[in-house]
């Protein structure tokens, strides 16, 4: 298979990077038994993790299918650690500037396999109006912004393994070309009885959510007040690589590090190849096939490790199986912004 690979070679170029750069400023985790990212880089899990029984209730959680719950949450998680809610939950200042990107391969399957259900059974007439939006792959951005009045592009990445990597690329490219100052990433796949038929293994609920913003507008936020806000910055992404082969995507996007890259963040089915430097991780060893909401994962996980352990830079990778059709490689260092 011959090699095509696609990066962004303005994030090589220190320049454009310094005054254009994208970085993560908060991050958010909605898996059970976890209460936030830094609890996938913990030996073990904590007493009081998430538990969707409990957690996927109330008001806004109403009339809303099971992947945007759990998106709902996390969302709201990396939303508050990023400064962007006040103490009641409200989006601090305007949404118009904010985009919402989800990655999910499976989030309305179970909605769409119970609709065709009903079809076959009673005929349209049994359908639920209120539930059919339900069936769109846009269900769950639709739903994020909603919640926040967030009124930036608003879109769902769904193109299998490389699809959570994809989604964090596009949000990047959305604030490199203006068209929104900040995104509110979330990978999100749900635990459905139609998920565990089409893996067949038992899908968790696992659902990660990021935001990015320019370097300018997290170095400087004004409030409504006029007072200036500085959020705390985990990381920078530096640059992404989209090619055929996973060993020639992840040795492109490895060659523009400026710095050894000190942790490499795997896939399950195929690992790149092994170097002597850095540590390897594997999410999927410890939550099994998260398909649409892997990347995003890594992306977080990659930004709390970076901002906790002080390593420099640290290589995700997707994709590159038998029935793959691409693969993906995100490299991120640290998001100092001075």
């Amino acid at each position: 298979m011959t090699h095509t690979a696609t990066t962004d070679a303005r994030l090589a170029d220190p320049a454009h990077a310094k005054a254009r750069g994208t970085v993560v400023t908060g991050v958010g985790l909605a898996v059970p038994g976890l209460r936030s990212v830094g609890d996938l880089l913990a030996d073990r899990p904590p007493a009081d993790g998430f538990d969707p029984a409990t957690a996927l209730k109330g008001r806004e959680m109403r009339h809303k299918d099971r992947a945007s719950r759990l998106a709902l949450y996390a969302a709201e998680q990396a939303l508050a650690d990023a400064g962007l809610l006040d103490e009641k939950g409200r989006l601090l200042g305007t949404g118009d500037a904010t985009a919402v990107v989800v990655s999910s391969n499976l989030g309305s399957l179970q909605t769409v396999c119970d609709f065709t259900d009903t079809v076959s059974r009673e005929t349209v007439i049994g359908l639920s109006p209120l539930g059919l939006p339900q069936t769109s792959s846009n269900v769950v951005a639709g739903w994020v912004a909603i919640r926040y009045g967030l009124r930036g592009p608003n879109l769902t990445v769904c193109n299998g393994a490389t699809s959570g990597l994809d989604a964090l690329h596009w949000a990047r490219n959305l604030i490199l070309a203006g068209r929104c100052r900040r995104a509110v990433v979330v990978g999100v796949e749900p635990a459905t009885v139609h998920a565990d038929k089409l893996l067949g293994a038992a899908a968790s609920d696992v659902a990660c959510a990021v935001v990015l913003e320019s370097v300018a507008e997290a170095s400087v936020r004004v409030s409504a007040d006029g007072s200036v806000r500085r959020p705390g910055v985990y990381a920078r992404l530096a640059a992404y690589t989209r090619g055929a082969e996973l060993a020639s995507t992840v040795a492109e996007t490895e060659a523009l590090a400026p710095v050894p890259v000190g942790l490499r963040l795997t896939g399950a089915l195929v690992r790149p190849p092994s170097t002597d430097a850095g540590e390897s991780v594997d999410l999927t060893a410890r939550l099994g096939d998260c398909s649409g909401a892997l990347g995003v994962l890594q992306g977080a996980v990659a930004a709390v490790h970076i901002r906790t352990h002080r390593t420099e830079a640290v290589l995700a990778s997707a994709g590159g199986g038998d029935f793959d059709d691409a693969a993906a490689a995100l490299l991120l260092t640290g998001g100092d912004t001075e």
